[in-house]
């Protein structure tokens, strides 16, 4: 009896204030959980949303997508992709963060100054959209209309989720691209069939000096450059700015005469390749071989066509072909000494590096210090760096646009090579060890060396337009990645000629010297 006296005291007091008090402050909560509630909702519409986007095309092209026209009639609005599904505190925590950097953007940044084509390749489009809202929507993955190609495509996603994201496949659903959807273009206009405009011969080489090699049957010419033999160090000294354990011990290397191509493997050298050997549905890459074998002669069988146009939709021409695996790159190298009559092949790692540094031995073969021109400072993330250096050598992610560029974008090294550094990676004969360099002996000089007899994944140097500064540094090392840039690959079996998922490697040739008769 006494408990219940105590608590009527407690919540009815004699003093009225308090009451007061009470009610005011129950009502002062219920209105700014109606208002939150409101205010919520005006904030998540797209009216909201467009107006102060600083994306100047999002709302027109999310009106041509299929998230808007489509046959359903049903509209997928902005937060339902671009913040997880509402109902949890992680719905709140994102939709702050995302309201606070667009605002931010919408008063302090210069929209004319942003890369909007970066924003809408995967590696953006996924810190902006949400799995788990793709799946809150389509929680039918099999559908009855759903094609064949579609049922393998979604059976393979099951299987590999840890690895895959719907933006993998469906990157451009919810913001049109004309690109994406435009019939595939393989770039053969330039290769020509009239035998009066292509070249008869290829260039006769008889000195070690600069040529001009011509492809027979085609208006396709590159620069051959000679490289001097010599001797230097491969690798970099252990105080390097961006170094990897991968680029030491270092050792003292000695490499012979070779002509390297000027410029990287163009589009119109390898559609050239592409249109005189391409081979519907075969996936035996040994079957060229046995070709040869078979009938006695020199015939090389090229690739398959690619799934989806491999230029990206950046254009054809002398920019730099892109997303072939190794083996479409050696086997381009076969067909291009078979037309040639020399002995064209991929560089190896040494003769690239000695390539590549040009008689140097710093980070670059210009002037410039690593830390200089890195975003990977804070720093230099604040208040910008003089890059005007490394811009005049180099293609990367500083200056790129997000996609590769003209040979004639930037200016050559001292032995006359473009784009040794930047643009794209480069694919190397060698097969790639973390210690390749620990099994040359350290006590004599290493001559030609070719890398480890075995192994799964091939060297790539260079860097790319993807690269930060301190990728593109002379020493630095890379390697393929061959199961992870076939994930998304639709075909069974998978391309053994095109990556489906990287779009920044290619490959340069070097043609040996003197001729091996």
């Amino acid at each position: 009896m006494k408990i219940l006296v105590r608590l009527k005291r407690f919540f009815f007091p004699a003093n009225r204030r308090y009451s007061t008090i009470l009610l005011y402050g129950f009502l002062l909560g219920a209105i700014f959980i109606v208002l939150s509630g409101q205010v919520m909702e005006y904030t998540s519409t797209d009216e909201f949303c467009m107006s102060c986007h600083v994306h100047p095309h999002a709302e027109d092209n999310w009106r041509l997508s299929t998230h808007y026209d489509n046959k359903s009639g049903i509209v997928v609005h902005c937060v339902q992709c671009h913040l997880p599904p509402p109902g949890n505190f992680r719905h709140l925590t994102a939709k702050a963060v995302t309201g606070i950097r667009d605002v931010y953007a919408f008063l302090f940044k210069d929209t004319d100054q942003i890369n909007w084509e970066a924003k809408r390749q995967l590696e953006a489009a996924l810190k902006h959209t949400y799995e788990e809202s793709c799946i809150d929507c389509h929680q039918l993955l099999f559908p009855l209309q759903l094609s064949e190609e579609g049922m393998h495509a979604h059976l393979y996603y099951e299987e590999n989720q840890e690895a895959l994201n719907c933006l993998n496949c469906h990157l451009y659903v919810g913001h049109y691209s004309e690109v994406a959807h435009e019939p595939i273009d393989f770039g053969f206009e330039r290769i020509v069939d009239d035998p009066e405009e292509a070249y008869e011969e290829a260039t006769e080489v008889t000195d070690f000096v600069r040529f001009t090699e011509t492809i027979p049957g085609t208006t396709v010419a590159f620069d051959m450059v000679p490289i001097p033999g010599g001797r230097f160090t491969i690798g970099s000294p252990d105080d390097e700015p961006g170094r990897h354990d991968d680029e030491g011990p270092r050792r003292e290397v000695e490499v012979s005469p070779f002509f390297m191509a000027e410029i990287q493997v163009t589009w119109d050298m390898y559609m050239a390749f592409f249109r005189e050997t391409m081979s519907e549905g075969r996936t035996d890459h040994e079957f060229h071989r046995l070709e040869r074998l078979v009938n006695g002669v020199d015939a090389i069988s090229g690739p398959t066509p690619p799934w989806g146009s491999p230029d990206q939709g950046w254009g054809w021409g002398d920019r730099p072909a892109i997303t072939m695996t190794p083996h479409g790159a050696e086997t381009f190298c076969e067909w291009l000494s078979l037309k040639t009559g020399k002995k064209y092949r991929l560089p190896t790692e040494a003769e690239w590096e000695y390539a590549a540094r040009g008689g140097t031995n710093t980070p670059y073969f210009f002037e410039g210090n690593p830390r200089q021109f890195t975003r990977e400072t804070l720093w230099n993330r604040l208040f910008g760096a003089d890059t005007t250096n490394i811009n005049t050598y180099v293609i990367y992610e500083g200056n790129s646009m997000s996609r590769t560029h003209l040979p004639d974008a930037v200016k050559a090294n001292p032995f006359g090579l473009r784009n040794m550094l930047g643009n794209v990676w480069e694919f190397c004969s060698d097969y790639y060890a973390e210690d390749t360099y620990a099994g040359y002996p350290e006590e004599e000089v290493v001559v030609d060396p070719r890398g480890p007899a075995t192994g799964t994944e091939r060297v790539i140097r260079g860097g790319s337009f993807r690269s930060d500064a301190y990728k593109v540094r002379s020493a630095s090392r890379s390697h393929t990645r061959h199961d992870a840039w076939l994930l998304t690959d639709p075909q069974i079996p998978k391309s053994i000629w095109w990556y489906s998922d990287v779009n920044d490697v290619g490959f340069r040739v070097v043609m040996e010297w003197p001729p091996d008769d």
